[in-house]
Parts: structure tokens; C-alpha cells; sequence
């Protein structure tokens, strides 16, 4: 495609403006094929570290390794001509130290060709989101649930609650927000909450399990689609339920395939006569 003809991207400076204007599509991808299939609908895609549960069988996000956040990452990029490219920072990457985030993070955009990172924390990480804006890296940030919390703060659960949990929750999206975030993810908040929040910020904020009053919302695409059917959290909906039919094709594959109806004199390559 020549550069005349080509797609022009949404940047996060495009996402930022955003804000009071229209809902921010976002959706979750790991792979090109997917990310394909999603670019001409969201105006942002998310390479979560959702992957090493989604994709990898994990119990949680914690054993994500930057290497798998660069290699599919790469895939994404792959996929895509539209759509904001954000990649998550797994666990371990960026919290000893604003300089280790830098590295990290710097080496993400590098590799990947990504448009930012995302990291999760308050007003803990706020210098290290400062640092990184200063030098160049857009920054999504995350507050409310952080799952590479997981293991100190007592499994998956709402927050915000409590007066002290809200405080704290409000606290940390002005911190990061004030750090210079083009963008908030709030996740697994009460929706009051969420859209106080929403309102008092001057960025946009992306909702999963948070409020419909959110500058835009993000799910993972494996749930919206319907691929685990056993695991429907309250707040997913399942737009297709392709598990069934997914397991409905194979089952007839293997029919076929018992029964010798696949492949078919169609399917196969026959000497030239």
C-alpha cells in the first residue's frame, strides 16, 4: 500500500482528545489473525497481560514474561492498520524502579512498534509514570482491581466499597492522572465510583467492570466472544458464543474423519492428465 493510500493511525494523543466526545472501543488482542478481525471496529487495542490466563493456561497474571508481552505484541502489530496499539507491562518489569520501567518499556516500543504502555498502580507509581512521559513513552494507566495485585489483595473482588478503599481508589487516578496518563483504565470498581472518577479526571477512562458513564469500555475479546463458556464474569456479556459452535466443528470433523467422508476427492492433488 503506498503512503498516500495508507491508514492513518490513532495515536494516544488522538485517544486523550477523545474525552466528552464519543465511547472509546477497546478490546483485548494477542494474535494478527484477531487483531485483523477487530482494527476496523476499535479505536484501541489492548496486548494485555490477560494472555497468560487467556492463551498460556495461568492462574493469574503474575508469571507473564516481557518476552511474551514483546512477541505478541509483534503479532498485534502485525494485524493492524488503524487502531491505538497498547501493550501491557507484565509483572516485575517496572516496579523496582522508574529507570528498570524506562528500559522495559522503552525496549516494548522498540521491539513491538507499539504505540505505549500500560502499567497498574496509584499513587505508588505516579514518579515512574511522570518519568516515562518526560522521555517520550505514552502511558495507559490502571487503577481500582489490578490483577498482578492479586496475591496481596485478596483475590478477585470489587473494590471501592468501603470509604477507605474509595479514597484510595480516587487518590490513585488523580496521582496518575496529574502524572501525565494519556488514558485510565478503571477496572472492577464500584460504579458510582467509576463514574465519579470519570467525571473528575481530564483524561478518558476505559471501564471493564466499572460504570457505563466511562470515556469508553474494554473487554477481554476471548470472553465477549463466547470462548469460555464455563467462566462469565458479571461483568462480561457474550456477544457470539462461539465455544459451542467451535466444538460442534470439530466433533464433525472427527466424524469425518473416523468415517473417511474427510478428505474428499476435492481436497486432494491428483496427477495432471
Amino acid at each position: 500500500m503506498s503512503a498516500a493510500g495508507r491508514t492513518k493511525r490513532i495515536t494516544p494523543s488522538a485517544i486523550e482528545a477523545m474525552k466528552g466526545t464519543r465511547p472509546i472501543v477497546s478490546l483485548t488482542a494477542y494474535t494478527t489473525p484477531i487483531a485483523r478481525l477487530l482494527d476496523p471496529h476499535c479505536d484501541l487495542l489492548l496486548v494485555g497481560d490477560s494472555l497468560g490466563m487467556v492463551l498460556y493456561g495461568l492462574e493469574s497474571t503474575v508469571g507473564v514474561t516481557m518476552e511474551m508481552m514483546i512477541a505478541h505484541g509483534q503479532a498485534v502489530m502485525r494485524g493492524v492498520e488503524s487502531a491505538c496499539v497498547i501493550v501491557d507491562l507484565p509483572f516485575g518489569s517496572y516496579q523496582e524502579s522508574k529507570e528498570q520501567a524506562f528500559r522495559n518499556a522503552a525496549r516494548v516500543l522498540k521491539e513491538t512498534g507499539s504505540d505505549g504502555v500500560k502499567l497498574e498502580g496509584g499513587e505508588e507509581m505516579a514518579e515512574t509514570v511522570a518519568f516515562l512521559v518526560s522521555r517520550g513513552i505514552p502511558v495507559f494507566g490502571h487503577v481500582g482491581l489490578m490483577p498482578q495485585k492479586v496475591n496481596t489483595t485478596g483475590g478477585y473482588r470489587s473494590l471501592g466499597r468501603s470509604n477507605e478503599e474509595a479514597d484510595k481508589i480516587r487518590r490513585d487516578a488523580r496521582a496518575i492522572t496529574d502524572a501525565g496518563a494519556f488514558a485510565l483504565l478503571i477496572e472492577g470498581t464500584v460504579e458510582p465510583l467509576a463514574r465519579e472518577i470519570t467525571a473528575s479526571v481530564d483524561i478518558p477512562t476505559i471501564g471493564i467492570g466499572a460504570s457505563p458513564a466511562c470515556d469508553g469500555q474494554v473487554l477481554v475479546s476471548d470472553d465477549m466472544l463466547g470462548l469460555f463458556s464455563d467462566f462469565k464474569p458479571r461483568f462480561v456479556k457474550h456477544f457470539a458464543e462461539l465455544a459451542p459452535t467451535i466444538s460442534q466443528a470439530v466433533e464433525a470433523y472427527a466424524q469425518d474423519v473416523k468415517a473417511r467422508r474427510f478428505p474428499g476427492p476435492e481436497h486432494t492433488f491428483q496427477p495432471k492428465t
